[in-house]
């Protein structure tokens, strides 16, 4: 079945400095090592490297976990006054720092600054007896940011300021392999400001776009619009609130994380089934999709390479374009405030983002709502 997607992909902006990926994602949390076990116990990311006292770093501790291409650095404030502390007392944990890869900091900077970024971080860098990291970044919507990346010339683990960490306590990997997608909440008629944003200032391409009447249930509906880098190796969908009879998903984010900021970070893996069998041995709370859903599953979707009755007990969702079909499921959130989740996804040629499952995933959604009293 193909879906009725609106793209608009237009041809890719030449850049001179080029995006080469995401190099990582940085959270801002209350307590940086809970934190951190939580990650290594429930999603299987592997400890790499920390950043403290012990190294010289007096205000802040971080905690670096890696999986696949996937990393992961966990920050808390160690003072009651920082950049940190506030970010968590106004957010709850949260992705601050969505760090992209570039061959150049410094052009990377000024290309942005020049189009009409503003500066978060002037170009520097930093070095110890392993080399240079070099970095520069500029702000986005609400208070998250983009730090430019390049550790080219870096052999050690992560960066300057930077140790080994080598807890006892190592459970496995699950199979995760890279960010997929990061989708960010934004408010009301502000979608268009930041899509516009990402194609003036880092020259993306609008990869697909998705209006009330695509993501809507009889109580609520959002908008959408999936921002891509020229090359498809960074996607940011962009969501904003609908009018509907009562709050959307993306209205509870915002009232709860005081803000605009990234909803889901989307993870891809090569076995869905058995990378989300594992997580639930470890504890991830996922949404629970109606047993109806599966009823008409080969109707829509078509033939399909996994066994029907095991997406139906993991509870993983499928939808099929014209490249190919795409299995995804979603967590619960994963802190106190109804803000952050992780979507788990396996990609078998297709290229969206799971249209044919809107409605199913969205009632799902209300029903949690409701049982929190914020729909």
């Amino acid at each position: 079945m193909q879906t009725e997607e609106k793209h608009e992909t237009t041809v890719a902006t030449q850049d001179s400095c080029p995006l080469l990926g995401i190099d990582h994602l940085e959270l801002y949390v209350g307590n940086a090592k809970q934190a951190a076990y939580f990650y290594q116990s429930a999603f299987g990311f592997q400890p790499l490297a920390y950043a403290g006292p012990e190294t010289g770093v007096k205000d802040k501790a971080s905690y670096v976990l890696a999986q696949g291409n996937i990393r992961l650095v966990l920050s808390c404030s160690l003072i009651p006054v920082s950049e940190i502390a506030a970010h968590v007392n106004m957010h709850g944990d949260g992705v601050k720092v969505i760090a992209l890869k570039v061959k150049n900091t410094e052009k990377a900077y000024q290309n942005s600054i020049d189009r009409g970024a503003r500066s978060y971080l002037e170009p520097v860098v930093n070095k110890d007896e392993h080399g240079e990291v070099s970095l520069s970044g500029i702000h986005t919507y609400g208070d998250t940011v983009h730090v430019f990346v390049d550790r080219s010339n870096y052999k050690g683990l992560f960066a300057p300021g930077y140790e080994e960490w080598k807890p006892s306590y190592c459970p496995g990997e699950v199979g995760l392999k890279e960010v997929d997608h990061l989708v960010g909440n934004v408010d009301w008629m502000q979608m268009n400001v930041w899509t516009k944003f990402y194609e003036d200032v880092l020259g993306f391409n609008q990869l697909v776009s998705f209006d009330d009447k695509d993501i809507s249930t009889e109580y609520s509906a959002l908008m959408s619009k999936v921002m891509s880098d020229g090359e498809g190796k960074i996607k940011f969908p962009i969501n904003e609130p609908a009018v509907g009879k009562r709050k959307s998903q993306v209205e509870e984010y915002l009232i709860f994380y005081k803000g605009a900021g990234v909803q889901h970070i989307a993870l891809e893996t090569d076995d869905i089934i058995s990378t989300v069998t594992q997580l639930k041995e470890r504890g991830v709370e996922f949404l629970n999709i109606p047993t109806g859903y599966y009823d008409t599953l080969a109707e829509r979707c078509g033939e399909i390479e996994e066994e029907l009755s095991s997406l139906k007990e993991l509870g993983v969702l499928v939808d099929r374009d014209e490249d190919g079909y795409l299995l995804q499921i979603f967590t619960k959130p994963v802190e106190d405030r109804p803000t952050v989740f992780f979507e788990i996804i396996q990609r078998r040629g297709a290229r969206s983002f799971g249209k044919g499952n809107f409605k199913a995933l969205f009632e799902t959604i209300e029903k949690e709502q409701a049982r929190r009293g914020n729909l």
